[in-house]
């Protein structure tokens, strides 16, 4: 007979799960916390982040520098990929810019599951300001490591 290894939080809420580890993963981000990032909503494959640009986030041409912007869809992607409470990390990831980020912009960065096969993932994710228009699409593979980010109390 084989034993069944229980998974950490198994039989918790699928939304609930994500909030816990969104919660425990954004008290040790020192970047998301350094960069003013907010975690607006987390689900299974799914997160909303937002971060107001500031002057010190401004390059030579006086908008939003895209070393930025990608902090920002890249941690959401993080948020997204490790709702599942696995310990999820980037593979790969790309970016384009489709129009500029300027000062005082609030940027939200909205990320979604495309793909989730055994330990590799693909999430989408599009980073809008506050009037709506699209500044910039991410697309982020993950690749599943070993253990988990949050454990049973």
């Amino acid at each position: 007979m084989t034993e069944k290894i229980a998974l950490p939080f198994e039989g918790m809420d699928p939304v609930e799960l994500a909030e816990k580890v969104a919660a425990a993963m954004f008290k040790r981000d020192k970047a998301a916390q350094h960069l003013g990032i907010k975690v607006d909503k987390v689900g299974p494959g799914y997160s909303v982040l937002s971060m107001k640009v500031r002057e010190e986030m401004l390059n030579g041409h006086d908008i939003g520098h895209g070393g930025f912007i990608f902090a920002l869809a890249d941690t959401c992607f993080a948020y997204a990929c490790n709702a599942y409470n696995f310990n999820t990390v980037a593979s790969g990831c790309t970016i384009d810019y489709v129009a500029p980020a300027h000062l005082g912009d609030i940027l939200t960065a909205t990320a979604e599951e495309r793909a989730l096969a055994g330990r590799t993932g693909v999430y989408d994710i599009t980073v809008r300001n506050q009037k709506g228009d699209n500044v910039a699409h991410f697309r982020g593979k993950s690749y599943r490591i070993k253990g988990n980010v949050i454990q049973e109390e």
